[in-house]
């Protein structure tokens, strides 16, 4: 359930993009009458309505998520504060300048936070920042924790890249398909097969686990 609350906001906004995209007129009128005091020029084109009326979306909507979690007396992860004060600086950018260029760089500035965050904990702190997230949850040896952490890291950069290859190359729609199923997909097919990697040691832990409770074993 977690991770699907945490794509609520890239789903919104795919929602609204498409929506608007499909209904330009409309789009363009709204966004000109929502946000004509906040753009350059006061008047919203039909080209540009659609991606601003989903940056203004998945700005409410990630604040929304803040404000849900704070309601419910949860503490707040720190990415998704990152995340907030990402998605409110570009998404003005975006608002003000008519250039959707500006939330393109949202998902790469994120990733690369990320993973910069587990670079550099690993080489310059000692600390693998991925086994004090779930080091209660599993025990492994500490060359799995490593490989988890470099692996994690490598993937956040790669994913970073593959964002701006896709916003520079092809169309928006494209772009917003992308964000949204490519990025989970790409995401979901990572999770799965580093779960594969992981069963090895998984396995060997239960093994030696075993073997001390029956020394007979």
């Amino acid at each position: 359930m977690k991770i699907l609350f945490d794509f609520l906001p890239i789903a919104l906004f795919f929602g609204m993009f498409k929506y608007a995209d499909g209904h330009k007129e409309w789009a363009a009128s709204t966004a000109t009458e929502w946000l004509g005091f906040m753009v350059a020029g006061g008047v919203v084109g039909m080209a540009e309505a659609p991606v601003l009326l989903a940056t203004v979306v998945v700005i409410v909507a990630t604040l929304a998520q803040i404000l849900w979690i704070k309601a419910k007396g949860r503490k707040v992860d720190t990415m998704l504060w990152v995340s907030l004060a990402l998605v409110t600086v570009l998404g003005s950018a975006t608002i003000y300048f008519h250039s959707e260029n500006f939330i393109k760089w949202k998902p790469t500035v994120l990733y690369w936070v990320m993973g910069g965050a587990l670079l550099i904990g690993q080489v310059f702190f000692r600390v693998n920042l991925i086994k004090r997230l779930m080091g209660a949850q599993m025990e492994l040896p500490e060359s799995a924790w490593r490989a988890m952490n470099w692996g994690w890291t490598g993937f956040f950069a790669v994913m970073g890249v593959l964002n701006l290859w896709v916003a520079y190359n092809f169309d928006t729609n494209t772009w917003v398909n992308f964000k949204l199923f490519g990025g989970m997909g790409l995401m979901f097919a990572f999770v799965i097969a580093q779960a594969l990697f992981l069963g090895r040691y998984v396995k060997d832990t239960d093994n030696t686990t075993a073997n001390a409770k029956d020394p007979q074993a």
